[in-house]
């Protein structure tokens, strides 16, 4: 049992874990009701920081997916501008009886989007003569100069550093008390998001193990009184290596980075006017806390699949990338796309696993409904040899445990025949967790990980599950087919399903993903993400 404060709220990270459930009879405690007049802005400006427009490039040419580009682009304006856009720019606005709003390439809870990215780089050409701190400005596709560093060079040559950082007013206004999560959720999507635009333009990121918090929200200016409005902040979250260059360069050392001169430019704009408190939230964030650590060894990135005949360049698929709302419940997923969405996900998997440098910790449950050549069933795709055999070890002596090679991927059946009931029952009751080909709960490593790394290794298991969404949005859509991710799941009686009981903690759920044929709503009107006009051809 966790011990409580004298306010009622947990101590420590598996407390929250723990009071965020949600249950069939019990959700986790949320707004009463939304506040529309309350909602928060999903664009965070400086307003008087200087604002460089970046290039939009013209046409979905490129490399074919999933890449990487054969050849790394030169770094300069116009490959920033498809990197930016690629990772976290417009790909659609959506207009429909009077409302409108926008889509991004990252994917978010709630179309919320908590996450905000930051790049510190030296001087480059037709940017700035300066090496500088700048903040991505989505909607306008620009860099805001944040500020400007006293000397000549700021990282090391070859690349330039990708910082993302969460504003978890933006989830708690819908979400409440589960925020948190979907903000590492989230995190996780935006790290597979830059890791595959930067495999458009032949580079590789690598997520750093090794800075603080603190060091991180020292060298983006986090902490400052012009960073954020009451109510509002801005917590650091990671901190990536983008190398540009065909040779690796020396890690930069953040530390020394933090504390270099600079002038500072800018105030941020206010993104609500009116805001609820959620105490919990601001609690998790300080639980979690990273200190620094010691740089874990990037292992070689595995191989990439290699591009179907007639496979669409990286582009289109980013761009064309949607989150389904609705299934059409009899589509037929085809073996080659089930078996290179699941691959894409492998420890190592290049380009967007090849980015996370800590041990692989959640094994995915698969509820097979429509796969071609596949029986419809329970399943089990480990991804980490020691992870599941502990978690078999650990459930009911009633499961199958019978291993299947599926096209070169070694899943392990649990039960037979139909979990469409199932599939939906645990999503929340949502018909999207039954009506698509398949669907899957991610399970953690639980115990083993937040007792070797304390509350970080909270956040780190929802970046890997994010970034294992994200490898799924992509391959569906390469397929024609569509994902979702699903953060309303009944976490315990997933962990029933196994034979796992509601009073261990080893294994926890902590996302649910679907893919299927999407539904689309005929009323909704699409329009391009920025002015044509912009455009320009490579």
């Amino acid at each position: 049992m966790t011990n409580q404060d004298n306010d009622g709220l947990p101590q420590d990270i598996r407390g929250y874990h723990q009071r965020t459930k949600h249950a069939p009879n019990r959700y986790a405690l949320g707004p009463a009701f939304l506040d529309w007049t309350s909602q928060p802005s999903p664009y965070r400006r400086f307003e008087g920081a200087p604002l460089l427009e970046l290039p939009l490039s013209d046409g979905d040419g490129g490399p074919s997916f999933p890449g990487p580009a054969q050849r790394p682009e030169k770094l300069d304006a116009d490959s920033l501008g498809l990197f930016f856009e690629l990772a976290f720019g417009l790909s659609a606005w959506k207009s429909v009886e009077g409302s409108t709003w926008a889509l991004r390439n990252n994917p978010s809870s709630g179309n919320l989007h908590p996450t905000e990215s930051w790049i510190v780089m030296n001087a480059v050409e037709g940017v700035s003569d300066r090496p500088a701190v700048y903040h991505y400005a989505p909607q306008e596709h620009a860099l805001e100069t944040r500020a400007a560093f006293d000397g000549a060079a700021a990282a090391p040559s070859g690349g330039f550093l990708l910082g993302l950082t969460s504003i978890p007013w933006r989830e708690a206004w819908k979400y409440g008390e589960r925020a948190f999560r979907y903000c590492q959720l989230d995190a996780g999507h935006a790290m597979g998001a830059a890791a595959q635009s930067a495999a458009a333009l032949g580079w590789r990121l690598r997520a750093l193990s090794y800075p603080s918090d603190d060091e991180i929200s020292a060298l983006l200016g986090l902490a400052r009184a012009d960073a954020a409005h009451r109510r509002e902040p801005e917590h650091p979250e990671l901190l990536a290596w983008v190398e540009t260059g065909e040779s690796s360069a020396s890690l930069p050392e953040i530390e020394s980075l933090a504390a270099a001169g600079r002038q500072w430019f800018g105030e941020a704009n206010r993104l609500s006017e009116d805001h609820d408190g959620w105490p919990l939230v601001d609690l998790a964030f300080r639980l979690c806390r990273k200190p620094r650590s010691r740089p874990l060894i990037q292992p070689p990135a595995g191989p990439s699949a290699a591009p179907e005949a007639g496979a669409r360049s990286i582009a289109d698929v980013v761009r064309t990338r949607r989150s389904a709302q609705r299934f059409d419940g009899t589509s037929i997923l085809p073996k080659d796309a089930f078996c290179a969405m699941l691959a894409a996900t492998a420890p190592g998997a290049a380009p967007l696993l090849s980015a996370f440098p800590w041990t692989p910790a959640l094994a995915l449950l698969l509820f097979v409904h429509r796969v071609e050549g596949l029986e419809p069933g329970l399943y089990l795709y480990p991804r980490n040899a020691s992870l599941g055999d502990r978690l078999l070890a650990a459930g009911s002596p009633s499961l199958q445990r019978a291993p299947v090679d599926f096209g070169g991927l070694s899943l392990i059946r649990l039960q037979s025949g139909s979990v469409e009931r199932e599939g939906t029952r645990l999503s929340c009751l949502q018909p999207i967790g039954g009506k698509g080909c398949f669907s899957l709960a991610m399970i953690s490593d639980f115990d083993a990980v937040v007792t070797a790394e304390g509350g970080f290794g909270y956040r780190r298991l929802h970046w890997e599950a994010g970034l294992i969404g994200q490898a799924l949005y992509l391959g569906a859509a390469a397929h024609g087919f569509s994902g979702t991710g699903i953060g309303c799941f009944f976490d315990d009686e997933v962990h029933g399903l196994l034979g796992l009981g509601p009073e261990q903690s080893a294994f926890q759920d902590v996302y649910h993903f679907t893919v299927g044929a999407a539904v689309e709503d005929a009323r909704i009107l699409t329009l391009p993400p920025y002015p044509r006009e912009r455009r320009m051809r490579r």
